[in-house]
């Protein structure tokens, strides 16, 4: 069975749910299944997943209190750290940053990365209402630049309250969407442009970026965006992203995903427990007997991508195997 690293998998401590979520409203629409680090392992043993990067998935630590954000980041990542800590060789950690506070998320990035010795951040496709493109956001992509960041970015909920009337699960459609947009920015505001060292990892293969790429095509060859010369175009900046295959490993995404990107920049994510857990051990094996992917392409996706990113997990195999 492949090496395999799931990039897309949450974690969800009591203190965190309690301080963020409506039971009554439940993120995303859809109700995940129970929590543990119990759970978790005995997930990652059926799905065949050696090492699971753990990261909280929307909203965030911030609900609209600065100080009540930093408090929860901090509590989340020592909470994650803690678990590498116990099993470095089953777990990695994303820092979260209590965006959209900066200054905040500066000192939860040096503290995090640091002190914590988590492997990488993450960051939501807005935070609260904010996209991730926005100048005001500029000092923290700055400090991630300067650091060659590994940078996850999970969508969270529209700001856009129509989005929200249909009746319908915001996983079904918002999410993908959000991410769209957060991608569109970022290209367009020159943000990837400017930090061409930070390595961003995007959900659910971009969202719907795999079938819009053609209308950022023409968006380009019409030059109706200042900035062009700086940025380059949309294809260049999607082949040097990564795409994780949460909810997303069907082999006619896979074949969008080879076509746009190429599948070195594709990597393994479960979604994980909002993902129903038969789902989950599903699509790792989908993935590893994927038609679309030939000779060393599954081995690839599934974790060989990943250890280019995450070097302590790449330390902590050729340890273990020696």
């Amino acid at each position: 069975m492949s090496f395999t690293i799931d990039v897309h998998h949450h974690i969800r401590p009591d203190f965190f749910l309690r301080e963020s979520h409506d039971e009554d409203n439940p993120v995303g629409g859809i109700v995940p299944a129970a929590w543990s680090k119990e759970t978790m392992l005995s997930y990652m043993d059926d799905a065949g997943t050696n090492v699971a990067v753990k990261s909280i998935s929307t909203p965030g630590v911030h609900m609209g209190d600065d100080a009540a954000a930093r408090n929860l980041a901090r509590r989340v990542n020592e909470f994650a750290a803690a678990l590498v800590q116990q099993r470095p060789d089953r777990f990695g950690g994303f820092a979260v940053l209590p965006l959209p506070d900066v200054d905040g998320a500066l000192h939860e990035l040096e503290y995090g990365l640091d002190v914590l010795k988590l492997d990488c951040v993450v960051l939501f496709s807005n935070a609260r209402g904010i996209y991730l493109g926005d100048k005001r956001f500029k000092s923290l992509f700055d400090e991630l630049e300067r650091r060659e960041a590994v940078v996850f970015v999970h969508p969270n909920l529209s700001p856009d309250a129509s989005a929200h009337s249909l009746g319908l699960p915001d996983t079904l459609i918002d999410f993908t969407a959000d991410t769209t947009r957060a991608v569109a920015q970022l290209h367009y505001s020159n943000t990837f442009a400017c930090t061409p060292n930070v390595k961003y990892i995007f959900s659910h293969a971009g969202g719907t970026i795999p079938y819009l790429a053609t209308r950022f095509g023409v968006v380009d060859e019409m030059n109706v965006i200042p900035g062009a010369e700086k940025r380059g175009t949309a294809a260049d900046t999607f082949r040097r992203l990564y795409w994780d295959t949460a909810v997303s490993s069907r082999p006619p995404v896979l074949r969008m995903l080879r076509s746009l990107v190429g599948l070195e920049q594709v990597l393994f994510g479960s979604d994980f427990p909002y993902l129903r857990r038969d789902l989950a051990v599903k699509c790792r094996n989908e993935v590893e007997a994927s038609p679309e992917l030939i000779g060393d392409e599954a081995r690839a996706v599934l974790g060989k991508n990943a250890l280019k990113l995450f070097p302590r997990l790449s330390l902590e195999r050729t340890g273990r195997s020696a």
